[in-house]
């Protein structure tokens, strides 16, 4: 990994400092580095998306990242794109899919977004009309609801969604079988997505020790029927290869040429969001990946830019956002 210079070494350490106010820290940059704001920010943001800095000072780098991407919002809201999950990110997780609802105050929350930022959207492994029915989204004007990963999209009360491929279905008749062959624990049940099957063990007595018995013999029917096995909170999900909420998002982005991109999640499928984050940042759109924190997911919270403590975190997250940008109308 190539190694940080003295400049960059500078530049980290300026950040650490705490400024008065804009003024002053503009000034210091042209005394203490001799160099103008403008170019100063260029290295700054360039600096922040570098691996060997986040590695260097990854407290530093986390806070910079999520405030680069925060403050674009803020300044463009009309070309800004906000986008979250639903399971563990706006809902609590709750033992059966179809007893989520959104944690209180969500959507009062996503209305008032609704009103300012250019696109409001979910993005999710539920079928889009079970997430539009069980969140209330059809109320929050503009919400974009994209379901299975990329597959269906809800948006004014309208579904369009892509024939699953002929393997789902194969994997749908031959769950029984396998499951009783990997003597599933009691407990275990499968849902039914239409575009994907998904396999849970959180209803069993040990949902980790379950989970595990089951990845061998579910990666080898995914691979047998070339679909992709993917795990997340105590579930495996079979569904078509290279569908994920990375490619949704990314998609999203550059059809409303969104100038800036917030993505909120909380599960193992959310990272190729994140990495979607990291990579639209490259190409020079400023973004922020936020993670809500469980203990069943450690790994997101640590590719996150910002953790905030569950869905209740979110929920304060957008409402501050929606607060500061009515401030500005």
């Amino acid at each position: 990994m190539p190694e940080l210079s003295e400049r960059d070494m500078r530049i980290l350490a300026f950040e650490r400092r705490g400024w008065r106010s804009p003024g002053v820290k503009e000034q210091a940059i042209a005394e203490v580095l001799d160099m103008p704001a403008t170019r100063y920010y260029q290295l700054l943001n360039e600096l922040i998306d570098r691996p060997e800095a986040l590695a260097f000072d990854p407290v530093l780098v986390k806070r910079l990242r999520a405030q680069a991407g925060l403050d674009a919002l803020l300044a463009d809201p009309r070309h800004a794109l906000v986008a979250v999950d639903f399971d563990g990110t706006l809902a609590p997780i709750v033992d059966r899919p179809a007893d989520a609802r959104p944690q209180p105050g969500a959507l009062p929350a996503l209305a008032a977004l609704a009103g300012d930022v250019g696109t409001l959207a979910v993005i999710t492994g539920r079928p889009a009309a079970d997430a539009v029915a069980l969140g209330g989204f059809a109320a929050v004007p503009g919400l974009v609801v994209i379901g299975h990963y990329g597959w269906q999209r809800w948006q004014d009360g309208e579904l369009t969604s892509a024939d699953p491929p002929p393997a789902v279905a194969e994997a749908r008749a031959a769950l029984p079988g396998v499951l009783r062959a990997a003597s599933a624990a009691d407990g275990t049940w499968v849902e039914d997505k239409a575009n994907s099957v998904a396999v849970h063990t959180r209803g069993t007595a040990d949902p980790q020790a379950a989970l595990d018995r089951l990845r061998e013999p579910l990666g080898e029917l995914a691979g047998r029927l070339g679909l992709a096995a993917e795990p997340g909170r105590f579930v495996i999900e079979l569904r078509p290869p290279g569908a994920d909420k990375g490619g949704a998002l990314t998609g999203l982005v550059r059809e409303r040429a969104a100038r800036s991109v917030l993505y909120c999640g909380d599960d193992l499928g959310d990272l190729p969001a994140f990495a979607a984050v990291r990579s639209l940042r490259a190409d020079g759109v400023p973004g922020c990946a936020v993670a809500s924190a469980n203990a069943e997911s450690p790994q997101v919270a640590a590719a996150a830019d910002l953790v905030v403590p569950g869905p209740e975190g979110i929920v304060a997250l957008l409402t501050a956002l929606a607060s500061r940008l009515s401030q500005h109308d």
